[in-house]
C-alpha cells in the first residue's frame, strides 16, 4: 500500500464516502473486568490504549472471536449486534463497566498505563452510499496488530486519540475527528497488507495488475471508457483483463465504473448550485434523462428526489 497511485485511489474513496471518526467512550481499570452490551453504531472502533484484552462479536453470519488485543491494536466493528470486552488478571469477581459518553468522567488522565487496562471505542460515521461500500468490502470483525509491519503507524495514532481524549484541550474535538480518519485509513492500509481481503473493491485497491485501469476510471469518471483502453491501460488482454477485474472485485470493470459514477454524484448533489443537467455530462452521460435513469436504478429514487430528500432530511 505505499505506492502512491493507490494511495490516491482509497483517497478518493474516503473523500466521496465522507469519513468521519468520533470516539464515544472509554475507560481505564485495574484487575478482572467485563464490558458487553448491544452494538448501536454500524461501524464501531475499540482501540487498546495500554494492557489486554479479549473482545468477541456477534451479529450477521453468526459469532467471532475471541480475539486478543494487545496495546496499539484495533477492532472494527461491521455491523455487528453485540460485543463483549472482557481482561484484567486475577480471582476476583469482574468489575462491569459501562462506557460513557463523556471523556471528564472516565478519569483517563489518572490511568496508569504500566498497571491498568485502558481502551477507547467509537464510531466511524460515513454517508449512507459509503456504509454499503464499507459494509459490503470488510468482514464482521476486523482485527489489526499494531506490532505487525503493516501497522508500523497504527500504535501512534491510538496514542494520540488517548492523549486527545484525556488531555481536555482546546480543540480536542477536532483533533479527535482527524485522528479517527487516520486510524481508519491506517487500518484499511494494514488490513490489505495483513489479511487476503476478500472479492470486492478493497481486494481491486490491492491488485498490481489493475491498478492503472483502476487508475484511469478515478481520474477521468466521465470518459467513455471501454474494455480494450482499459485492458492496455494494463498491459492485458480484454478478455484476460475482463475476468481478472470481475474475479476481483467481483463486477465487471464497465459496471465498477457505473458505480462510481454513481457515488461521485450522491456526493455532487449536496450542493444546491450542482445543475443535474451539467452533472449528467460531467459524469459521461449523454443526457440528463440518461442520466437520471442510470441514478434511479442504482440508488432508488431520481437525483432530484434524492436531493429533495437530502434538504429535508439536513
Amino acid at each position: 500500500m505505499s505506492d502512491l497511485t493507490v494511495t490516491d485511489v482509497l483517497s478518493d474513496v474516503f473523500d466521496v464516502v465522507e469519513v468521519r471518526g468520533m470516539l464515544t467512550g472509554g475507560f481505564a481499570v485495574r484487575g478482572p473486568w467485563v464490558s458487553r452490551g448491544a452494538v448501536s453504531r454500524p461501524l464501531k472502533l475499540v482501540a487498546l490504549v495500554a494492557g489486554s484484552a479479549r473482545i468477541t462479536v456477534d451479529g450477521p453470519g453468526g459469532p467471532d472471536g475471541p480475539v486478543e488485543l494487545a496495546p496499539g491494536d484495533v477492532a472494527l466493528l461491521n455491523h455487528r449486534t453485540w460485543v463483549d470486552m472482557r481482561g484484567g488478571g486475577g480471582d476476583g469477581t469482574p468489575v462491569e463497566l459501562i462506557p460513557g459518553a463523556d471523556f471528564d468522567a472516565m478519569a483517563l488522565a489518572e490511568a496508569d498505563l504500566t498497571a491498568d487496562d485502558v481502551l477507547v471505542g467509537g464510531g466511524i460515521e460515513v454517508s449512507p452510499a459509503g456504509l454499503a461500500l464499507l459494509s459490503t468490502a470488510l468482514p464482521g470483525l476486523v482485527h489489526v496488530r499494531a506490532a505487525t509491519s503493516a501497522a508500523s503507524r497504527l500504535g501512534g495514532i491510538v496514542e494520540r486519540l488517548f492523549d486527545e481524549a484525556s488531555g481536555g484541550r482546546l480543540g480536542s474535538g477536532f483533533a479527535i475527528r482527524q485522528n479517527g480518519q487516520l486510524l481508519l485509513l491506517e487500518m484499511v492500509r494494514a488490513y490489505l497488507e495483513q489479511e487476503e481481503t476478500p472479492v470486492g473493491w478493497l481486494r481491486l485497491l490491492a491488485d498490481e495488475h489493475l491498478r492503472p485501469a483502476l487508475r484511469l476510471m478515478h481520474e477521468q469518471p466521465g470518459h467513455a471508457w471501454g474494455l480494450s483502453e482499459l485492458a492496455r491501460a494494463a498491459g492485458m488482454s480484454r478478455t484476460g483483463f475482463a475476468e481478472r477485474f470481475r474475479t476481483t472485485a467481483g463486477t465487471p470493470p464497465l459496471t465498477y465504473l457505473s458505480r462510481w459514477r454513481m457515488l461521485l454524484a450522491q456526493r455532487a448533489l449536496r450542493d444546491p448550485d450542482v445543475r443535474v443537467g451539467s452533472l449528467a455530462a460531467e459524469l459521461g452521460y449523454s443526457s440528463e434523462s440518461a442520466f437520471s435513469t442510470a441514478f434511479k436504478r442504482a440508488v432508488g429514487q431520481s437525483p432530484l428526489h434524492y436531493r429533495r430528500r437530502l434538504r429535508t432530511t439536513a
